[in-house]
């Protein structure tokens, strides 16, 4: 059974997401201020945090970040009672998951639980669409010119040089790259990456881009294998010799 750790200091919020996911048979272990939700996460293998952002002791914003910081990859669904898409693009920047405005309803945390949950399976099995004759490309191995990725150990290294990937990242990396040489359009990485109320915001998108061309791209505004086509989206290819 999945085990989920829920954040919040409202308790009737607290009630409601327990109840609601243990009947759909998690294990739910709950804190009421962001200090020991983090303690919790951090020695506990959790497979799902809900994290609210108004917290006291440590903020949720503030709990993502430091587990990212400790490479710790769990999925986490921000709650927040401000419908702000600028926090939104922030809470996914520094790594959480998917993000979620209050009131809500228990069915849509479920659902967006199970949405990240099936994600997260299909980048784990590598499902590879097609395999290109000048990349290396196996179940658990990618490379593309000088970039490597290992999806099973979650690591990659560019130029021989490991590298650092928040989880959103590594997963819109290794599309790219499952997808050599195709235009992959803003839209399609939104649907594919993001869902629910993320329609339309294809901000975020380009946020990930560019925080992706700087880890991988020796310069940032002059891509090599990252490459906007204009008004269409993105193309990933091996840099030309």
């Amino acid at each position: 059974m999945k085990k989920i750790l829920v954040v919040d200091d409202e308790a009737s919020i607290v009630t409601l997401l327990k109840y609601n996911l243990e009947k759909e048979g998690y294990v739910v272990d709950t804190a009421d201020n962001g200090s020991a939700g983090y303690e919790m996460a951090l020695v506990n293998n959790y497979d799902f945090l809900v994290l609210d952002v108004m917290l006291p002791g440590m903020d949720g914003m503030e709990i993502t970040r430091k587990l990212r910081r400790e490479k710790i990859d769990v999925p986490i669904l921000i709650l927040t009672a401000k419908d702000d898409p600028i926090e939104k693009i922030i809470g996914l920047e520094i790594g959480a998951d998917d993000y979620l405005t209050k009131p809500f309803s228990p069915r849509e945390v479920i659902a967006r639980m199970k949405a990240i949950f099936r994600r997260e399976e299909l980048s784990r099995t590598s499902i590879i669409e097609e395999k290109k004759p000048d990349a290396t490309n196996s179940d658990n191995y990618l490379v593309i010119g000088d970039i490597a990725v290992n999806q099973e150990e979650y690591l990659v290294k560019v130029r021989g040089k490991e590298i650092e990937l928040t989880p959103k990242e590594f997963e819109i990396l290794v599309y790219f790259m499952q997808r050599k040489d195709r235009i992959i359009s803003r839209d399609i990485l939104l649907d594919r990456m993001w869902s629910f109320d993320f329609d339309g915001q294809t901000r975020i998108v380009d946020v990930h881009i560019s925080h992706i061309r700087e880890k991988i791209e020796i310069d940032p505004k002059k891509p090599q294998y990252l490459l906007t086509v204009r008004g269409f989206g993105y193309r990933f290819q091996a840099p030309k010799q």
